[in-house]
């Protein structure tokens, strides 16, 4: 492979991995792993977020690299699903056999693959392309006996798999516009990052919290993302007091918006990519 070729490949991981660490540096999230402590987990804190991303850095590198010069076909994906699996592996060795980033392995591993294939305007067109042709083994996306799974199954939701198979719908209709409409009226890059995640929050039927929380809990959390944006977003006294409601569900009834934190990472590769590659394209 050529060394521009190669180049562009890095670049791309980077951006990807650099993307898991700022979701996992973001401060504060409700329910999920900051700078704070653990959120609503007992099994994860920050260091082990940032070994697990720093973990998948030859992963993406290598779905980068597969989907160069590919036709988009049964043959590419089986290819990406045997370095998602490799990936995951190296990711639970590392973290101990703690899950910190399965579902954002699957996005941005589709999403790498996809803006090596079609540069970064095609990527998420690709990605979903290659999220909709079947895998016969095992595939990066959570299993048939994963929490996600059998919270697609009992309520009937699109989880991991459906959001790539359908575009990344959360994160180009609410996601993105909300980072960016954030950034118009001022924020700085934190509290716009945080207003993506809410937006995400108050929208996505989020699988982990699902799995924890039932629908109940679901409701609950997409309803105290919303009344914080109906607020202003934290950037107002009342949004800020809507916010550690919200943080305050999280912490006690466990909730741990992990799918949306996992479409925050999506969210800012996403934002990011473009510029990052452009001047490494063959």
């Amino acid at each position: 492979m050529a060394a521009t070729t190669l180049l562009r490949c890095a670049a791309i991981a980077d951006v990807a991995v650099t993307a898991l660490l700022a979701e996992a540096d973001l401060t504060p999230k409700p329910g999920l792993v900051d700078r704070r402590g653990a959120g609503a987990h007992t099994d994860m804190d920050l260091a082990m977020l940032h070994a697990s991303a720093e973990s998948l850095r030859r992963t993406f590198v290598e779905c980068a690299s597969a989907a160069t010069h590919s036709v988009i076909d049964v043959g590419l994906r089986s290819r990406l699903g045997e370095i998602g699996r490799a990936g995951e592996e190296t990711m639970l060795t590392t973290t101990g056999g703690v899950n910190t980033h399965r579902g954002a392995l699957w996005a941005l591993g589709l999403l790498s693959a996809g803006a090596a294939h079609a540069g970064p305007a095609g990527a998420v067109q690709a990605a979903a392309q290659l999220a909709r042709i079947p895998d016969r083994h095992t595939t990066v996306s959570p299993g048939p006996g994963s929490h996600g799974a059998r919270a697609r199954r009992r309520y009937g939701v699109a989880g991991a798999a459906g959001e790539a198979q359908a575009g990344f719908p959360h994160v180009l209709r609410h996601a993105l516009p909300a980072l960016r409409a954030a950034r118009r009226c001022g924020a700085d890059e934190a509290s716009a990052r945080l207003h993506a995640l809410l937006a995400l929050m108050a929208t996505l039927d989020d699988t982990c919290v699902l799995h924890r929380g039932g629908a109940q809990g679901l409701r609950a959390l997409q309803a105290g993302a919303r009344a914080v944006l109906a607020a202003g977003g934290t950037g107002t006294p009342q949004g800020r007091r809507r916010f550690t409601a919200l943080d305050d569900l999280c912490l006690m009834h466990r909730l741990s918006p992990g799918g949306s934190a996992d479409l925050s990472s999506a969210t800012i590769f996403l934002d990011t990519i473009e510029g990052e590659v452009a001047s490494c394209r063959p």
